[in-house]
């Protein structure tokens, strides 16, 4: 799997502490991610955008991604959408389009890990910023009928 993962810039890097959240998020994002299925050993990966924007009440941010998951030999578009609501005190709570409540987020340190039981899978992720332009993400999901890992590279898109 080596090979499938997307490799930061940074590797080994020391965390980067960001103070805010959502500030730190804003704008838009270019997207390398891989994916595995553990059990059935296929992969696939994901390429694509996101954009971290004000949200219709203007009260956080929409996380909106968007592009193409290559499974297999077929590519699909993929893309979710997702509400970062910030806090006084630089963290961030993450709900889902619908307003279902997803994870905490809090970046001070540069690292965060985020727990979201989901029926009876568990989904855990480690959020991990390594620069004023970088930031990585990985899922390791689990339950009865999935076991998989995501690893995704986030890298600042030029202001156009």
């Amino acid at each position: 799997m080596p090979d499938q993962e997307p490799q930061p810039r940074r590797a080994g890097a020391v965390p980067y502490p960001v103070p805010d959240a959502a500030a730190y998020l804003a704008g838009g994002w270019r997207i390398e991610r891989s994916v595995a299925d553990l059990r059935s050993g296929a992969l696939g990966s994901f390429r694509g955008i996101a954009h971290f924007g004000p949200d219709a009440a203007g009260d956080g941010l929409l996380h909106h991604e968007e592009g193409e998951l290559t499974w297999g030999e077929t590519v699909h578009p993929a893309s979710r959408t997702l509400r970062l609501r910030p806090l006084p005190d630089g963290t961030a709570e993450v709900h889902f389009a619908d307003g279902r409540p997803f994870h905490a987020l809090d970046l001070r340190s540069g690292r965060w890990i985020a727990v979201h039981p989901c029926a009876a899978d568990r989904y855990e992720g480690t959020f991990t910023v390594v620069a004023a332009d970088e930031w990585h993400l990985a899922w390791r999901v689990g339950g009865p009928a999935k076991d998989q890992l995501l690893r995704s590279v986030y890298r600042r898109r030029a202001a156009r």
